[in-house]
Parts: structure tokens; sequence; C-alpha cells
């Protein structure tokens, strides 16, 4: 999984973690990586933090070398790290946001899958791709062009997953957060008058917590979920509704 040291990547990881699967937790920030595998160290399942900048191919190839050696071959992956240095008017935007945008949250996906997925087709698994999205992928994010352009690519690129890598028994799907309590989101609930307005429209009246995005992981994981491809869950407390 990309992320895991908190937030949203850290309470999918202590699920796992929680229900005995091994776990690898990979992003660039080791010391906050090291933190939470130590955390969630008295669990059944091992967590493994792995140090890796998600938009070199390079560490991304050394992280999937690294899993398998440590734990055999990957059935389930996370894609769950994510950026958003664009926040603020379009006009702002710029090209350089826009190419580490689009390498941390959209390439690095697909050199995952690309990495991960012929090696599921060739023992004929089945396994399971989670991407982490968002509602900004369904609708445009406020001051947020370039985040709501890339979750939307995730989103289609997730779609056209299902298509192709269904007929090998491995399912591919996302989840999409609404406004949940993690570093990423920290522009938005620091911002009282925006946590006014989430109040007054949203029907669940509050934001939402890392947890309550980690049961979906769970479950998309699982074979409990094995006829399910190619769908968006939304997480919003009933945002988009």
């Amino acid at each position: 999984m990309t992320g895991g040291g908190r937030g949203i990547g850290k309470a999918i990881a202590r699920r796992f973690a929680e229900a005995s699967a091994n776990v690898v937790i990979a992003s660039r920030k080791l010391e906050v990586l090291e933190a939470a595998a130590q955390e969630l160290s008295d669990l059944p399942g091992q967590v493994l933090p792995l140090a890796c900048h998600v938009g070199k191919p390079d560490q991304l190839e050394d992280v999937v070398r690294e899993t398998e050696a440590r734990f055999g071959p990957i059935d389930v992956l996370v894609n769950n790290s994510a950026t958003n240095i664009g926040q603020g008017p379009a006009l702002q935007a710029t090209g350089e946001m826009l190419d580490k945008m689009v390498d941390v949250n959209v390439k690095s996906c697909l050199r995952l899958v690309n990495l991960i997925v012929p090696k599921m087709i060739e023992r004929n698994a089945a396994g399971s791709i989670i991407n982490i999205a968002s509602i900004a992928g369904l609708e445009p994010q406020p001051g947020g062009l370039l985040y709501s352009f890339t979750k939307a690519g995730l989103l289609m690129m997730t779609r056209s997953w299902a298509r192709e890598f269904g007929p090998h028994g491995i399912r591919v799907n996302a989840i999409a957060p609404g406004l949940i309590k993690t570093d990423l989101s920290r522009y938005f609930w620091e911002d009282e008058k925006f946590m006014e307005h989430l109040r007054e429209t949203q029907p669940i009246q509050r934001i939402g917590l890392p947890e309550e995005i980690s049961f979906a992981a769970l479950y998309l994981a699982s074979d409990q979920s094995s006829y399910v491809t190619g769908q968006t869950f939304v997480i919003d407390g009933g945002s988009t509704c």
C-alpha cells in the first residue's frame, strides 16, 4: 500500500493487519512509517515500512521487489498516496504543479498496476486493486482544479482496468471519500467557514474519520466482494447526494 504512515492509509493498514494480512506501507518519510508500524506491531498481521517516493519509478520497483521477497506474491494493491500542491484559484495552477500531481496521484497507480497485475495474471490468482480517490473526482473541489482532475482520472482508470482485468479474476474498485480528518485535508477542516457550511448542507453534519474508510477497503480486499468490480464507493456523509 502506498502511504500508510498516517490518516486513511494507516487506518487501512490497521484494519488489514487486524484481519491477519501482512501489509507493506510505503511513502517518503520512513520515520513516520516506522512509527505507524510500531503502533500496529501487536496485531496478528505484520506491518512492514518501506521508504519510497511514489513519483519515482525505480523506487516503486524496489518496493514491489522487497514486498515479494518478504511476503511472497502480492494479492492486494491499495493505491493511497496523494498530494495536493495546487490548491487555489485555477489561474494560479502551473504546468509544474500539474506534472507533480499527475506523477504522484495518477502515474504511481499506473506504474504499480503495471508491475503487479501481470504477475497476478501469470499465476492465475484472484487479486484486488483498491484506488483511494475522492469525491473531488466526481464534482469539482473548491479551488482544487488539479486535485479534482487527477482524482477523476483515477476513477476512469479504475473502470477501465476493471473491464480489462475482470476476465482474469482481478477486481478493481475505488473509494471516494468526502472530507476526512487527515493532514492532506487540513486546509479544509481548519477553515471554520468551510466547516460551518458543511454542517449546514451535509446530511451527516460532521467530518469523517479515517477509520470509516478502512472498513470499505477491507471489504473490497476480501473474498466477500468477489462479485464487485469497477465501482466507486462514495463515503462522504451524504455530501454528494
